[in-house]
């Protein structure tokens, strides 16, 4: 018990910025309280005075308040109270529906307020993650938390909640009233409600654990169906390509029923608990019938009393039952809140120090020293012992077999992960010193992964260069070599270039990523084999345009096709993480280098 309190308190932190609608919401619920009560009260004079013209008999003595409005009730003529009650009760359900809209109202501003407040928190934290994280999570799985986890929550914190308020200030009336009631007409009444509370809070208990269970499986499978439906339609070309439709239709099938057998688990339990909490508080009715039963017929009470009585204990169960459902719809919260909880207390591997300095520009070096880098400590280093200084204005070419290390070199620099062993500076200073938005604006990136967004041309290109001019959008598409190819699409720059610019050719798609490298004009560039989609034409006319801009950039190019790094001013050629030659591409030529066996074997291929 103390675990779920800690936890559903860690899960009430959630509504803590809407608290004052919440104080608001509880009050309307405690006036609603008092009318529930004020319309179960009126059974007393509608049954002893009203309907049956006799007194009301309460056994022992009374508070002074409530002695002088029984023998108000008992003076009064039957039609004069009717008359009196008639109004009465229209005038309390005024209010009482009056208030019970404020605070529908005000939860419903809780409950949509912590939606969109939690998935504002997620989406941020997604951001404020390094790229390890990313690597070790699935997409489908993230989306997961920020849809169905956070629904599951906002059922507990908008109706859940609601429910814990209302039903608990009305058990606790209710409970008032009928205790009171039990002693003044016998102390075994006031026993068999207090027996109530335990019989029902059990089962209930034991099976919210089920529950809980139950809710952490459904969200996981929910988590692999999002997953996999990621991957398959992202993947839609290789999925008919090598005609596995009906395998990843098995596949999702066999997940979507694990999903479906845990789901009907869950409810299973969820419709056990109203009709069991029920059934125990019908037992203890019938009980205290049998008891008070006699001495109603015997005269000692009134009908009216007993009625009172009678009611508010049945009173009781209503609440109980409703709590019990809210321990259900918190038992499967806690299960979402946890899923959410890992992802908003992960903390990132990179991290910005506390007197991280904004980086202004870069005048003379970037020196990397000493460098040693595993993504995975027991699969060996990815580099080592990496010493390299890249002079301001050299373009430096990267080379190496595949898994030698040349994307990580560069991953380093743009802090994507930091290295176990060594450091990286530019001109002189740590780049872990200096705040990770000025370290990457210094960077402009076009990378192998052709990245574009479901928006225009325009907006892709000047996607690192806020607010940037028409004129220069539309010089950095002709640098690119894209112009010609916008000018003729439906509606040039504002076309939409669809999801991942489906609509688009992988050569185009490129030469939109160069152009929005070259816009946002950074001191430095990464070329991650920027001419790998493009045609034999339009490769020669990018390749131009890269040797005029490195003219005044620093650059790095990352190539697989050996032909567009000869005019670098230096080959760094990698193997197995280790720089083992470096030079000029005649140099390296000319002699019996690692490179000329590389560049022998693609060009005779």
């Amino acid at each position: 018990m103390n675990d779920y309190l800690k936890n559903y308190l860690k899960l009430l932190k959630f509504v803590f910025p809407f608290k004052q609608f919440l104080i608001l919401a509880a009050l309307c619920m405690g006036v609603s309280t008092i009318f529930d009560g004020a319309t179960l009260g009126m059974i007393v004079p509608l049954s002893d005075r009203v309907l049956t013209n006799k007194e009301i008999v309460i056994p022992g003595d009374l508070p002074q308040f409530l002695t002088s409005i029984v023998n108000k009730f008992n003076s009064l003529q039957p039609l004069v109270l009717l008359k009196f009650m008639v109004f009465f009760t229209i005038g309390l359900f005024f209010f009482k529906g009056l208030f019970h809209v404020f605070q529908s109202h005000l939860m419903n501003i809780v409950g949509q307020g912590v939606i969109r407040e939690v998935r504002n928190q997620l989406y941020d934290k997604f951001h404020q993650l390094c790229m390890e994280f990313y690597g070790k999570k699935r997409t489908g799985e993230l989306m997961s938390r920020v849809t169905n986890d956070v629904n599951l929550i906002t059922n507990s914190l908008s109706y859940g909640l609601t429910d814990l308020i209302y039903q608990t200030m009305q058990v606790i009336f209710f409970t008032f009233i009928a205790l009171y009631l039990g002693f003044k007409i016998s102390w075994k009444l006031s026993l068999i409600a207090f027996i109530i509370f335990p019989a029902i809070m059990i089962p209930v208990t034991h099976i919210g654990k089920k529950i809980k269970k139950y809710t952490i499986q459904t969200q996981q499978k929910m988590a692999d169906l999002n997953s996999l439906l990621a991957e398959t339609i992202q993947g839609a070309y290789i999925v008919k390509a090598f005609c596995r439709e009906n395998y990843e239709s098995d596949r999702f099938k066999k997940i979507n029923f694990q999903y479906y057998r845990f789901t009907l688990k869950s409810l299973k339990r969820l419709i056990i608990m109203s009709p069991l909490t029920e059934f125990i508080g019908a037992c203890g009715a019938v009980t205290i019938l049998w008891i008070v039963g006699r001495e109603v017929i015997a005269g000692k009470i009134s009908f009216g009393v007993f009625g009172l009585f009678l009611a508010s204990l049945m009173s009781m169960i209503r609440p109980l039952k409703k709590l019990s459902n809210v321990h259900a719809i918190n038992q499967r919260a806690l299960a979402a809140s946890a899923r959410i909880y890992d992802i908003l207390e992960e903390q990132p591997k990179v991290k910005e120090r506390d007197n991280a300095k904004k980086i202004g520009n870069f005048g003379r070096q970037i020196s990397f020293k000493d460098l040693s880098f595993a993504y995975n400590l027991d699969d060996g280093n990815v580099l080592k012992d990496i010493d390299l200084d890249v002079r301001k204005g050299e373009v430096i070419a990267l080379v190496g077999h595949s898994g030698a290390g040349k994307s990580t070199l560069i991953n380093l620099l743009l802090r994507f992960y930091d290295p176990q062993k060594g450091t990286i500076s530019i001109d002189g200073t740590d780049i872990k010193d200096t705040t990770i938005s000025s370290l990457r604006s210094l960077i402009a990136v076009v990378s192998q992964e052709m990245v574009l967004f479901n928006a225009t041309v325009r907006d892709n290109i000047a996607y690192g260069k806020e607010g940037a001019s028409e004129e220069r959008i539309v010089e950095a598409a002709r640098k690119g070599h894209a112009l010609e190819f916008i000018s003729d699409l439906p509606k040039g720059f504002d076309t939409v270039v669809g999801d991942r610019g489906f609509r688009l050719s992988g050569g185009q798609k490129q030469r939109i990523a160069i152009a929005r490298a070259i816009l946002k004009d950074a001191p430095i560039l990464v070329f991650d084999e920027a001419t790998s989609q493009l045609d034999s034409a339009s490769e020669q006319l990018v390749k131009e345009a890269f040797y005029s801009l490195m003219e005044k950039k620093t650059v790095f190019v990352i190539a697989h096709r050996l032909s567009t790094v000869q005019r670098a001013d230096r080959i760094i050629v990698l193997d197995e993480g280790r720089i083992v030659e470096e030079g000029t591409h005649a140099g390296l030529m000319a002699r019996n280098s690692i490179y000329k066996r590389l560049y022998d074997l693609q060009f005779n291929a």
